[in-house]
């Protein structure tokens, strides 16, 4: 297959995957994609990165590739909250704010000598906190907040300010909330 028809095929299964993502309100494996457009997965991965390159906002979660939509619809309130907290509580914690109704976007780090490391998260419910703790168990990967004594911080979102505020409390009330 000549250079050119790899760059065309190439151009086709980016624009297909960009289309999937755009569709689907749930996160696509990476898996998933490789087996729809039957190349391997390091090609998607490839992909993805060519894609974000141009612009696209794909974030990748554990639970798979994600493309952030823009709602003009809905106006989340976000706010950034400062953690700690073991590893073993960290399904407590995670379980704490989605049951308040609160979106946790993302866990961020920082690392003394690459700055700040961010790991998006993408869950809203109980559902997805249990694929996001399987997919650690699974993997054997470390939580980012292992490298800085389990202190990290959360971009959090939610319908209310209450629904932040009573959230923030249960965390407090649990000792996971860091205040000045």
């Amino acid at each position: 297959m000549s250079r050119e028809t790899n760059k065309i095929l190439g151009e086709k299964r980016r624009k297909l995957i960009l289309s999937w993502l755009k569709e689907e309100a749930d996160p696509i494996t990476g898996k998933e994609l490789s087996t729809r457009t039957n190349v391997s997965r390091q090609v998607i991965v490839q992909d993805i990165s060519l894609l974000k390159a141009t612009g696209e906002p794909i974030i990748a979660t554990a639970r798979g590739y994600v493309y952030l939509k823009e709602n003009n619809n809905e106006q989340k309130i976000s706010r950034v909250i400062v953690v700690q907290h073991t590893p073993e509580q960290t399904a407590d914690e995670l379980y704490t704010l989605v049951d308040y109704g609160v979106t946790i976007r993302n866990v961020m780090v920082e690392h003394p000598i690459y700055g700040d490391i961010t790991g998006s998260l993408m869950v809203k419910n109980r559902r997805e906190v249990d694929v996001f703790l399987a997919e650690l168990r699974k993997t054997g990967a470390s939580l980012l907040s292992n490298l800085t004594e389990g202190v990290h911080l959360h971009t959090i979102e939610a319908d209310s300010e209450t629904q932040l505020d009573e959230a923030c409390e249960a965390l407090r009330q649990a000792g996971y909330l860091l205040e000045e």
